[in-house]
């Protein structure tokens, strides 16, 4: 519920920004993480009342501002809460792809492997590239939690926006989380995912299988235009989210064209892997 602090377990409490739509589910979740010394994951938009919210919430124990990505869901409220608080922003920078917090400056740039320290607790960072070039996870070492923000949503799909969402990173992102020892996933939007290895193995099968869609679809018309392929390989997708599809299935393309079973010119997109059409 927008607005509502919930209390997850005694060290982790959520606070949902009231920012529901289309691509925010029920809005953008933000994590108050620790006891004494606190961080807050994914601030959220620029929004006065969430942000009053999450001052009311950590109180003067508010040390880290931690960001996993700069998508304008996400970040924004990072400058408002540092000048509020005083506390550090840390993350990766923004790439400037057009959908991108180009305001978020962190006072430390955090990598792979890097921790966040809350005391007695620790956040560790992985980077998790795909539905953005900096995205980030944090992993609450104690609980095992990983908090995953837009790398995987509760109940949906995310969606790969080239030139900065790669499809093939993606891919690798996920299979990644299956070598950490992971008890319950936090995600950027939705509830909290009890059971990490089969929702991260069933969303890697499910874009190889879209990625095999996208071959078959081929079988129809080859050379094919995007928007040729879209109604045909999301076909089982709303007619009204397909300009977000479209997004996704460009970096299906990207992928393939890496891959060297399709290749692109001018427009068209034509597959010359016969035997990717095998399933037809």
């Amino acid at each position: 519920i927008p607005g509502a602090v919930t209390e997850l377990n005694k060290y982790v409490r959520r606070l949902t920004a009231p920012n529901p739509g289309v691509m925010t589910g029920p809005g953008t979740n933000s994590y108050i993480v620790g006891e004494r010394i606190l961080a807050v994951i994914d601030p959220g938009p620029a929004i006065e009342s969430h942000v009053r919210k999450l001052i009311e919430a950590t109180g003067d124990r508010l040390r880290w501002i931690v960001c996993t990505h700069t998508h304008l869901d996400h970040s924004p409220a990072a400058a408002m809460l540092r000048q509020a608080t005083g506390a550090h922003v840390l993350g990766m920078p923004a790439q400037d792809d057009g959908r991108q917090d180009l305001q978020f400056k962190p006072d430390r740039v955090l990598r792979h492997g890097d921790v966040v320290d809350l005391g007695r607790y620790t956040l560790r960072t992985v980077h998790t590239p795909g539905h953005a070039s900096n995205h980030l996870c944090y992993l609450f070492e104690q609980q095992k939690l990983l908090f995953t923000g837009d790398h995987i949503m509760q109940g949906s799909t995310v969606v790969i926006s080239p030139p900065d969402g790669d499809m093939q990173a993606y891919l690798d992102s996920l299979a990644k989380l299956l070598e950490i020892d992971i008890a319950a996933l936090a995600p950027g939007h939705g509830h909290v995912i009890a059971d990490p290895r089969v929702e991260i193995s069933r969303l890697i099968e499910h874009r190889l299988g879209r990625e095999q869609k996208v071959l078959n679809a081929f079988g129809r018309k080859n050379p094919a235009t995007l928007d040729e392929l879209l109604p045909v390989v999301y076909d089982d997708v709303a007619e009204k989210l397909h300009p977000v599809a479209r997004r996704s299935l460009h970096a299906h393309l990207i992928k393939l064209v890496r891959d060297a079973r399709v290749r692109e010119n001018g427009g068209f997109w034509e597959c010359f892997d016969l035997q990717g059409l095998s399933r037809l």
